[in-house]
């Protein structure tokens, strides 16, 4: 349940105090002028100008057009303030076609070491990214038929948001590594959750995405970390493009050639090591 401060409550207008009333007892940060309307029983033109007043004392803060986040009462007339930006970026993607990746799922799943910068959010609908309050918000297109291996992720006790799954992370990674901060990222999230990841399941969500790049650098990978079952191998080999491509695409076109899993690599296997040693 969000904390309210009552006495603060006090000093707002009735109508004021009454929505933000509301939307404490809807869990709700998030709102939009609809929502405005809807519990003031005011119209929409006069919705809009009641909520700029919002904004201008500082009990709100505008994210976009249309939509708005409360903000806490200890940071007083904080006109910047964002919230929880997972919580933003599921309103912005709106509806329940969408989830959590790239960079995001792996903070998520603690597959990194360092704080992610950037908000990836994949989803078949065309949505422009933006930046709100210094945030940067990318929206990743992807096919209806491969929003899979997706899984709800609790931000708040209440409130929860559509995140990939640990295997769906990786495949993501592996066809995506810029969006990721590059192979080496990736390769280190694998190792990082060696334990929790399930073999079975990386293999077949990557035949399930059908994808020849994803298919080699993640059978390339799982040899190099020993991770690999003769099954998998054989089963990834089977599905291999004929077309060479890059182990990271985010790095120049250089380095031998791997024949085993139509790969350049230009990024050394001694480096990638590296990463599961240190």
């Amino acid at each position: 349940m969000l904390k309210k401060d009552t006495s603060i409550l006090k000093t707002l207008g009735p109508r004021a105090a009454m929505l933000v009333t509301a939307l404490h007892e809807r869990n709700r940060t998030l709102f939009t002028i609809e929502d405005v309307a809807t519990i003031t029983g005011l119209g929409q033109a006069s919705a809009r100008s009641f909520t700029r007043k919002l904004v201008d004392r500082g009990v709100a803060a505008r994210l976009k057009p249309g939509l708005f986040v409360l903000v806490p009462f200890e940071l007083g007339r904080e006109r910047e303030y964002l919230g929880d930006p997972l919580l933003v970026a599921r309103t912005l993607a709106g509806g329940t076609d969408y989830y959590l990746s790239h960079g995001t799922a792996m903070e998520i799943h603690q597959m990194v070491t360092q704080p992610q910068l950037v908000v990836y959010v994949t989803t078949p609908k065309p949505i422009r990214s933006r930046r709100i309050g210094g945030t940067e918000f990318r929206f990743v297109r992807c096919k209806r038929r491969d929003l899979f291996g997706i899984e709800p992720h609790w931000v708040t006790k209440q409130e929860t948001v559509q995140a990939s799954d640990l295997e769906r992370t990786v495949i993501d990674g592996l066809r995506h590594p810029a969006y990721c901060g590059g192979l080496t990222e990736v390769a280190k999230g694998l190792w990082i959750q060696r334990e929790g990841v399930q073999v079975p399941r990386l293999v077949e969500y990557a035949l399930r995405l059908d994808v020849g790049a994803v298919i080699g650098r993640l059978g390339f990978l799982l040899e190099l970390y020993e991770m690999e079952t003769s099954e998998a191998v054989r089963t990834l080999q089977r599905h291999l493009s004929s077309a060479y491509v890059l182990l990271d695409p985010v790095l120049p076109r250089e380095g031998k050639y791997l024949r085993r899993w139509r790969l350049r690599l230009n990024v050394s296997p001694d480096e990638l090591r590296t990463v599961a040693a240190a």
